[in-house]
């Protein structure tokens, strides 16, 4: 889309694009599956981190907490340094999180990036940079790799 002679051959890496599904209730998705990634990376070098929660939203309304929509997320890493190959989201706002996940994915997120987010609060995607133990991953950032002008992101390292 420019006439400028230094984007020539720009291309689109069509790697980690995020994906919503306007359902309802909405479902997010951007890289790997967890089975994807197992057959990508080996079992032994793929972690998940899953969460199931009554959406805040719900809060007030006067429901018992089974009866109240449930919002499901899924993180998918992989290698030593758990770089986050996969995010899956169902459930109220899924749709608005998955941009900024996806380009924190192309960056080369890892676990330890989204633990060291502050998380916004009380929002969904708050789950998300809270998964699991804090401080527990390996304590290495993902952004080394550039996303821009269709270059691969950074791949995990492996055992």
């Amino acid at each position: 889309f420019s006439s400028n002679p230094i984007h020539a051959t720009s291309k689109v890496s069509y790697e980690c694009v995020p994906t919503v599904v306007f359902s309802h209730p909405t479902i997010g998705t951007c890289g790997l599956t967890e089975p994807k990634a197992i057959e990508k990376y080996g079992q032994e070098n793929v972690k998940v981190y899953t969460s199931r929660f009554s959406d805040s939203h719900y809060g007030i309304f006067d429901m018992k907490p089974e009866d109240k929509p449930k919002t499901v997320m899924k993180l998918v890493c992989a290698g030593l340094d758990e770089k986050v190959v996969g995010i899956h989201v169902l459930g109220m706002g899924s749709d608005e999180m998955m941009q900024g996940f996806g380009v924190a994915m192309k960056m080369g997120a890892t676990k330890a990036d989204l633990d060291s987010c502050v998380a916004i609060h009380p929002t969904a995607s708050e789950e998300l940079v809270t998964m699991g133990t804090w401080g527990t991953s390996p304590q290495e950032s993902g952004a080394k790799v550039s996303p821009l002008n269709g270059a691969a992101a950074a791949e995990p390292r492996l055992n």
